[in-house]
């Protein structure tokens, strides 16, 4: 079973259109978003964490351990994809004539 598609589905069932306004958007500078960011990936790796000690114990449900292990997949991939677009800007700020 492809993980993936589920994760497109659940996806798509909580995806809003791009015109309306995120009814969670709350005002405020960019170091308290990334701070926030922040916080949410480093939760989101220790939920998995937790339930991956909890499956190996046999205290888990394996259904719970394969939807932790994918949020933490996605999270990884945002962090990733994120640090790319960065060094992109940089790159591309450094390339600019003075």
């Amino acid at each position: 079973m492809d993980i993936r598609s589920i994760n497109a589905t659940s996806g798509y069932n909580a995806a809003r259109p791009a015109t309306k306004i995120d009814p969670e958007y709350t005002p405020g500078t960019i170091q308290e978003h990334a701070k926030a960011s922040f916080e949410d990936f480093t939760n989101t790796l220790v939920n998995s964490e937790q339930v991956s000690v909890q499956s190996m114990t046999g205290n888990a449900d394996p259904h719970a351990l394969v939807q932790a292990l994918a949020q933490t997949e996605l999270a990884v991939e945002t962090a990733v994809t994120v640090r790319n677009k960065v060094v992109e800007a940089y790159q591309e700020i450094l390339r600019m004539p003075v």
